[in-house]
């Protein structure tokens, strides 16, 4: 259902872009506010508040690019991070930011979280978050993962994160799915040790 309810408000924000007429428009309002009822129905937030959370856009609507890296250390162990957003654990990154380029983004995450420089080495997988057993999420987003080598080795967590760790691959901690799922990173380890260097797409 929540996909549906992100389709169709995307088909009425792009409506209410594009529309040159007010009869036009008026439908798309329609469809806009139907949108955001179905969406309140199926969770526990009011329309004012889930309006507030995901504006009316002024451009064509799109999916919103979630970059992280993966690396891993000489030991073979997998750099994770704990998020202050819900104390779970993923790979650093966040969503893409105007004026970075994906490769950028990667470089700038890891500074910001972990402290350490990295070089991002290929990608390793783009994830269409619908396609994974994600929890349901109002954006529509793809999931870019990046394979990194560490050109540091001071690690000082940053301002919003908890802690930065190594773990095994058999002994992960609690993971952000929101963010990251075990089976996602359990698939990319392994192509990596397979030296499998086709990227992964959905």
């Amino acid at each position: 259902m929540l996909e549906e309810i992100k389709r169709l408000r995307a088909i009425a924000e792009t409506g209410l872009l594009y529309s040159a007429n007010a009869y036009d428009k008026e439908r798309y309002t329609e469809l806009y506010e139907l949108s955001f009822g179905m969406l309140q129905n199926i969770s526990d937030r009011e329309i004012a508040d889930l309006k507030i959370h995901l504006p009316l856009g002024k451009d064509y609507p799109t999916a919103k690019p979630d970059i992280r890296g993966m690396l891993i250390s000489p030991e073979k162990k997998l750099l994770l991070v704990k998020e202050s957003a819900d104390g779970k654990w993923s790979l650093p990154g966040g969503w893409g930011d105007i004026g970075f380029s994906p490769k950028e983004v990667v470089v700038k995450e890891f500074k910001e979280e972990t402290g350490l420089d990295v070089s991002v080495d290929r990608l390793l997988a783009v994830f269409d978050k619908k396609m994974h057993p994600h929890p349901p999420q109002p954006f529509y987003v793809y999931k870019m993962v990046f394979l990194c080598t560490a050109l540091s080795t001071e690690i000082v967590p940053g301002f919003d994160v908890l802690d930065v760790a190594y773990f095994d691959i058999n002994a992960l901690p609690e993971l952000s799915q929101d963010r990251i799922l075990q089976s996602q990173i359990e698939t990319l380890f392994r192509r990596i040790a397979e030296n499998n260097e086709a990227a992964l797409f959905d």
